[in-house]
């Protein structure tokens, strides 16, 4: 699978980046702080995570204002800009009608969205989100939201990660320590110090709470019970003001669900279940053996496999029988021909 980068103007003449990846019906998901489309494509934590939305769907994804490869140095940030900017992606991307999908502060903004253009939303999937921001849901807290405002703004931008892994806990609570530098890496190429200060500040007044009501197309509402980002009353409170939406706790404590837990597994089966048309795809493969399978579509034996990611011959062989299991083929010929037919093993083949 590959991405397209393309970029398109909002309202007030701001550059959006956004991307697309996949094939299939499209699932457009909404703007977010802490994003970086090219860092992303190769984080072991959103590559696995684009995978899987992309799988048997069109994908597109986009950077948010000030972040990414979106233009910096904007000077409005606010839900009203965030909207027209989504709005400024689908119709650069061509689409009429898609599933949209809302993670953190993306859902306030999809919900927004869904709420002005009921025409064109087919199905709302929203995770770990909330309608109201920060400072709407937690008046009383003020004087800690500033003190993290000020982390940000003195130690997001210098070598010392302490500041950054302190948000990083709060996103992963239960992620290894290469997870919490991956994520703190992130948090220091999406934005700058000031413009993430400006974000937060603009999230922490969103109210998106009259809109809710207004939502008519289908939804579901994912979120973790231990979500220390976003309290879970917070999830709960917004499904039950959607007419008929669909609540599903997840058993977490990450906001930013992770591949080994089995809250991840349980997301994707929700979201599969729930949208329609999804175009036939292989079941879910760990990141080994979507590795391993990579390299049989471009012909290598298990020798060269072993090798290349230095395994022994009998871990690729275990791997294999797995795989195969999985894809429901008997044979390496007929898991070739079908890794092809889903675009793997390209890369050799047109060099």
């Amino acid at each position: 699978m590959k991405q397209e980068i393309r970029f398109c103007r909002s309202f007030d003449g701001t550059r959006i980046a956004y991307a697309t990846a996949g094939e299939g019906p499209p699932l457009v998901k909404a703007p977010h702080w802490l994003t970086h489309l090219e860092y992303e494509w190769q984080s072991p934590i959103w590559r696995r995570w684009i995978a899987s939305l992309a799988q048997g769907r069109t994908l597109v994804r986009m950077d948010e204002r000030g972040c990414g490869l979106s233009d910096r140095g904007v000077r409005e940030f606010s839900l009203a800009h965030y909207v027209n900017d989504l709005e400024a992606v689908i119709d650069a991307a061509g689409l009429e009608r898609f599933a949209l999908f809302g993670h953190s502060q993306g859902g306030a903004i999809a919900l927004e969205y869904a709420a002005r253009h009921p025409e064109r939303v087919s199905h709302l999937v929203l995770l770990g989100t909330y309608a109201r921001g920060r400072l709407k849901r937690l008046p009383q807290r003020r004087e800690e939201s500033e003190a993290q405002l000020k982390l940000v703004e003195v130690g997001w931008g210098g070598d010392d990660p302490s500041y950054r892994q302190f948000f990083a806990s709060q996103f992963m609570p239960g992620a290894t320590l290469e997870q919490l530098r991956l994520m703190s890496e992130l948090q220091r190429v999406s934005s700058s110090p000031e413009e993430a200060v400006r974000l937060l500040r603009s999230f922490y007044e969103i109210d998106v709470s009259e809109s809710l009501p207004r939502i008519s197309c289908p939804t579901l509402v994912l979120h973790a019970r231990g979500d220390l980002r976003v309290g879970f009353e917070e999830g709960r409170s917004v499904a039950a003001a959607i007419p008929d939406a669909r609540f599903v706790p997840l058993e977490s404590d990450n906001h930013i669900l992770l591949e080994h837990e089995p809250a991840f597994a349980r997301f994707f089966a929700e979201l599969d279940a729930f949208l329609p048309g999804k175009r036939a795809s292989f079941p879910v493969l760990t990141a080994r053996e979507s590795e391993i399978l990579e390299h049989i579509a471009r012909g290598l034996d298990n020798a060269q496999i072993a090798a290349r990611l230095a395994l022994s011959e009998k871990t690729v062989r275990n791997h294999i029988t797995h795989i195969f299991d999985k894809i429901g083929v008997e044979s390496r010929a007929q898991a070739i021909v079908l890794a092809r037919e889903r675009g793997l093993g390209r890369e050799s083949r047109s060099s």
